[in-house]
């Protein structure tokens, strides 16, 4: 930690050469990065299997391969995305060429969550790079093999005055966060996110807060209930629950409640078998601390199916739990793990109800073939992005922007957004000489026909 000054007093220092913004400079080192993740891909696999007992598929599909759309997705178009922007111009400033300019905001401090912990430190990190930033990465204490590998991945590429990964706990976040920083990005919960915005208000810096929150998924009766179940069991079990973006909780219409609730354990059988604990495919719940606040938040609930805790081996079977109260723990925290509370809806008054009982969510989910009943839910409720008829897959979309709202965050990335993100946004007009109309310059007397035409045809 006695380190942290002296770098970001480096990273200052290398800022003020103007070398980041040499966009050749930023290409080779993202091809670097490229090949060195790929050189590394097995390390991060062992990596990942020894956190969270990640399976090589789940891994690529949710971390790695996502780092390498991203980071291909900036290679291609990084030249394009810097170039100054050309914008029509003002009939008050004839003649004139107005443009927006894209700069880096200077010295970057991403802090990284340990659910997705390769994913959530490496692509804001190449974005942040990408758009012409130095960056210090707080990597998760608690994933400490993907951020041992992620920390030898950016100390092999990158000089320590241009990109460094400092290692450590609630300590070493504290001390960055007492620095003062150009831009601040953070991924985490909610609580932590408060800190992170009050830290970085001390100096007007400005922040991406990438939280969560309860996420709903409402079903109702005129959906295959088979497909349903395929697609909501994926989704919720990802990461053994541990996705910021999973479904927290189900709504279901109640005339299909009992039916919902037998082809969901059927798929759970169906991907993992009748003991999850033994299937390659199933993740364990982070440390042990995380399984007994899980474990916490079962308590009184009518478990209905699953509810196997082993704490030693952080284990929780997938787990569906039928009609907890709106005022319970398990509906009041962000659940975090591989279990469903279902709940059941009559009417779009009954969804309200329940929705409303909590923070404005991070996504949103539903399932239906009736496309009324799906503007009008779309649209009466505040979220930052969601689904129809599928869970997470807005998140793969690097044309779609992706964050928060509320308690759930502030700000968006992902590729263009993402660039956009860490780049200040000048407005520039370049005038001409060539031609200096008076109107503007007094005297006045005579002249107010002619302003108000020109404001009233303003483009």
């Amino acid at each position: 930690m006695s380190r942290i000054p002296s770098i970001i007093k480096e990273q200052q220092q290398f800022f003020k050469s103007q070398k980041t913004k040499d966009i050749d400079y930023r290409l080779s080192l993202l091809k670097a990065l490229k090949l060195e993740i790929l050189s590394k891909e097995q390390a991060i696999f062992n990596a990942l299997e020894k956190d969270f007992k990640k399976s090589e598929f789940e891994g690529y599909l949710s971390e790695i391969g996502l780092v390498m759309n991203s980071l291909n997705l900036a290679i291609k178009n990084l030249k394009r995305w810097a170039r100054p922007k050309r914008i029509k111009s003002s009939l008050l400033n004839f003649p004139s060429k107005d443009y927006i300019y894209s700069e880096p905001y200077g010295n970057v401090l991403v802090i990284a969550p340990w659910n997705y912990p390769f994913l959530l430190a490496l692509e804001p990190l190449i974005m942040a790079i990408s758009a012409g930033n130095t960056v210090v990465l707080k990597p998760s204490e608690l994933t400490k093999h993907t951020s041992k590998i992620t920390t030898e991945i950016i100390q092999n590429v990158f000089s320590e005055n241009f990109a460094v990964s400092i290692e450590g706990g609630i300590e070493t976040s504290t001390a960055l966060l007492a620095q003062k920083w150009d831009y601040i990005f953070f991924t985490g919960s909610t609580k932590v996110g408060k800190i992170v915005a009050e830290a970085a208000a001390k100096h007007l810096t400005p922040v991406v807060l990438e939280l969560g929150g309860k996420s709903p998924c409402i079903i109702d009766d005129s959906v295959n209930l088979k497909l349903i179940a395929r697609r909501l069991v994926w989704g919720k079990l990802l990461n053994g629950g541990q996705t910021c973006i999973a479904a927290d909780y189900v709504i279901v219409k109640n005339n299909i409640k009992e039916n919902l609730i037998e082809v969901l354990k059927a798929e759970i059988i169906k991907r993992y078998g009748s003991n999850p604990k033994t299937s390659p495919d199933f993740p364990r719940i982070i440390n042990k601390n995380n399984t007994k606040r899980i474990e916490t938040l079962l308590e009184g609930q009518n478990i209905i199916f699953g509810g196997d805790i082993q704490i030693e081996d952080c284990y929780i079977s997938p787990t569906l739990i039928d009609e907890p109260s709106l005022d319970s723990k398990i509906m009041q925290e962000e659940i975090f793990g591989p279990v469903l509370p279902i709940l059941t809806y009559e009417t779009e008054l009954d969804i309200e109800t329940i929705i409303w009982n909590t923070e404005k969510p991070l996504s949103f989910y539903v399932f239906s073939e009736h496309s009324d009943f799906i503007e009008s839910i779309i649209k009466k409720y505040s979220f930052g992005g969601g689904v129809i008829n599928d869970l997470l897959i807005h998140f793969g979309n690097h044309r779609l922007p992706f964050g928060g709202v509320g308690d759930s965050g502030t700000g968006s990335y992902h590729g263009k957004h993402g660039f956009d993100t860490f780049s200040n946004k000048k407005s520039i007009i370049k005038r001409g000489n060539w031609f200096d109309p008076s109107f503007r310059y007094a005297p006045y007397k005579g002249k107010m026909s002619l302003l108000k035409k020109v404001f009233k045809y303003l483009g």
